[in-house]
């Protein structure tokens, strides 16, 4: 007789990619929302500026799943009066202005297969009951996931011309105001 050690023998396929989906789901759950910060090569998120002209500019901000769009919206606010006073603009303006919502949906199974399609045959679409792959069938479940982006055209403006426009915005003002909440928790900051 031979006695065997309990980790030599292998785990059934079935249990360790439950296991593996458990662990990505779960990871997937403790994401937090998107830091305000440039978008780097590679990235999904973050925020992107290009001149257009000289006083014209296209902003974006893009939020992960976890990123509320009040939030997506506040940081592309920050991200255009941050610009202004870098391209010496006291003011500026939105010229157009909006966020989509991405939505994706997925169905996940879980569980065992279903037991009505073992050991017999199959009928097709129409016979018999279960394992059709719709995503309301009780061994699945559907994920929603919903990230914003905001983008924005805006006019750099001098002192003047926000005197003769009510849509303009003072960039020190919406940098003092919306600027410490954009700035991520760090060692020394609650």
């Amino acid at each position: 007789m031979t006695i065997r050690h309990a980790a030599s023998r292998s785990l059934p396929k079935g249990l360790v990619l439950a296991f593996g989906l458990t662990l990505v789901l779960g990871l997937a759950g403790c994401m937090t929302p998107t830091p305000y910060a440039p978008r780097l090569e590679g990235q999904a998120t973050g925020y992107t500026d290009r001149a257009l002209a000289q006083n014209r500019y296209r902003i974006t901000f893009t939020g992960n799943t976890a990123t509320p769009r009040e939030t997506v919206e506040t940081y592309l606010l920050l991200r255009a009066a941050e610009v202004a006073r870098a391209g010496g603009a006291t003011h500026f303006m939105f010229d157009t202005r909006n966020t989509r919502a991405n939505t994706t949906v997925q169905t996940v199974p879980y569980g065992p297969p279903d037991p009505y399609w073992w050991g017999r045959p199959r009928y097709g679409y129409w016979g018999g009951w279960g394992g059709w792959g719709f995503p309301y069938e009780p061994m699945h479940d559907v994920v929603v996931r919903t990230n914003y982006e905001a983008y924005a055209e805006i006019v750099l403006l001098t002192a003047d011309q926000a005197a003769k426009e009510p849509r303009a915005l003072a960039a020190a003002d919406v940098i003092s105001r919306l600027g410490p909440d954009a700035v991520p928790p760090g060692p020394n900051r609650p």
